[in-house]
C-alpha cells in the first residue's frame, strides 16, 4: 500500500524537507532501493549511500541536506525505521476460527476472534484470548491461559498451566514448561525431583526459535514484561527475568537466578545458579558469570569480572609473551656473567 511523505512524517513525528505529497511505494536499504522507495540513514556513511541511491526519500535524524531527495527528519532514524517498516510489510493476517483438523475439547474456552490452525491440540480447560493465533501444530497443555493477541508460530509447545500475557510472540520450535533439571543423588542413583511449578510469561514478551523455558520446581519460572529472548536460549527452573531484558542467542541461565530490569546478556553468556543480577547490568558475549552483579555494572570474560578489571588482566596477558622473552634474555646474561638464575622459592605450607 502506498503512503505519502506526509503520512510517514505524521507517523514518526518528523519534519519534511522537500515534497510532502510524494508517494512512496516501498521501504528498502539504500543499495537495493528503487524510485518511489523510502530508505533511512542513521549516520554519515548511511546518508552518503542513501544520497547516491535510487530512493526517493530518506529518514534522517541529523542536520543533513540533500539536493535531490526529500528528507523526513525524525528524532531517531532507527526508531522511525521500526515504526514505518510494518506499514510496507504487514504481517500475514489470520482469519478467526478453528481449523477442522484441530483438537479442541469442550472444556476449552477459545475467543471467537482467535485463530486455531491445522493440527493444533488443546488440553482441558485451556483459555485462548481475543485475536490470538496458533499457526499450526501447536500443543497447548491443560489449564494453559493465553492472553489477547498472542502469536504462536508452528511447533510451539506449552506444557500444562503455562500462563502467557497479552501480545506475546513465541517462535517455532520453542518449548515452554518442560521439567526443570532437578535431581538428587540417592545411594548412587540420580533420583528425579518432581517439578510441580509452572511458567509465567508477562505482556509484550518475545521468545525466539528453539528456546527452552523450564517450569519451576515449586513456584513459577517468570519472564517479565517486554523482555526479548533470542533463538537457542535455555532458561532453567525458577529463573526470574525482569522487565525489558535482552537475552541474546545461546545464553544459558541456571536455576533460581534472578535478573533485574533492562539486563543485557550477550551471546553465549552462561550464568551459574542462585545468582542475583542487578538492574541495567550488561554482560559481554561468552562470559561465564559466577557471582552476583550489582546494579548498572558491565562485566566480561570467564570467570566474569567488572569490565575495567577484566580489561587490565587481558592487557597483562597480551604482554606476557614479551615479558617471558625478556626474562629469558636476563637469565642468559646472568649465566654468561657466571651467576646462576635464582631458584624458585620453596613451597609454603
Amino acid at each position: 500500500m502506498p503512503y505519502t511523505v506526509a503520512d510517514i512524517a505524521r507517523l514518526t513525528g518528523g519534519e519534511i524537507t522537500g515534497d510532502a505529497s510524494l508517494v512512496l511505494n516501498g521501504f528498502a536499504p539504500a543499495d537495493r532501493s528503487q524510485p518511489g522507495d523510502l530508505t533511512f540513514a542513521e549516520n554519515a556513511n548511511y546518508f552518503a549511500r542513501a544520497e547516491q541511491s535510487a530512493a526517493s526519500a530518506i529518514l534522517v535524524d541529523s542536520a543533513y541536506t540533500s539536493r535531490g531527495k526529500t528528507l523526513i527528519r525524525v528524532p531517531n532514524a532507527r526508531v522511525a525505521f521500526a515504526k514505518v517498516l510494518p506499514l510496507f510489510f504487514p504481517e500475514t493476517p489470520f482469519a478467526p476460527g478453528i481449523h477442522p483438523t484441530a483438537l479442541v475439547p469442550a472444556s476449552a474456552q477459545v475467543d471467537p476472534t482467535a485463530h486455531i490452525g491445522p493440527y493444533c491440540v488443546l488440553g482441558e480447560q485451556v483459555r485462548i484470548g481475543a485475536r490470538s493465533v496458533l499457526q499450526g501444530l501447536n500443543h497447548i497443555g491443560a489449564n494453559c491461559v493465553l492472553g489477547e493477541e498472542v502469536n504462536l508460530f508452528p511447533n510451539v509447545t506449552l506444557y500444562p498451566r503455562t500462563e502467557v500475557g497479552h501480545r506475546v510472540r513465541i517462535h517455532a520450535g520453542t518449548v515452554v514448561g518442560a521439567d526443570g533439571f532437578g535431581y538428587v543423588l540417592d545411594n548412587g542413583v540420580h533420583r528425579k525431583v518432581p517439578q510441580i511449578g509452572n511458567v509465567i510469561i508477562c505482556d509484550d514478551v518475545e521468545l525466539g526459535a528453539n528456546v527452552t523455558v523450564d517450569r519451576g520446581a515449586l513456584g513459577p519460572t517468570f519472564i517479565g514484561r517486554g523482555t526479548k529472548v533470542d533463538n537457542l536460549v535455555q532458561i532453567a527452573h525458577n529463573v526470574t527475568l525482569g522487565e525489558h531484558c535482552i537475552i541474546v542467542s545461546q545464553v544459558g541461565i541456571s536455576g533460581s537466578t534472578r535478573l533485574g530490569n533492562y539486563v543485557v546478556l550477550g551471546g553465549q553468556v552462561g550464568l551459574a545458579g542462585h545468582l542475583r543480577i542487578g538492574n541495567r547490568v550488561a554482560v559481554a558475549a561468552q562470559s561465564g558469570v559466577m557471582h552476583n552483579i550489582p546494579d548498572g555494572e558491565k562485566w566480561l570474560w570467564t570467570p566474569a569480572q567488572p569490565d575495567r578489571q577484566a580489561k587490565r588482566q587481558m592487557i597483562a596477558l597480551q604482554q606476557l609473551p614479551e615479558l617471558l622473552r625478556r626474562v629469558k634474555e636476563l637469565e642468559k646474561r646472568l649465566e654468561a656473567m657466571g651467576e646462576p638464575p635464582a631458584a624458585d622459592p620453596p613451597p609454603t605450607s
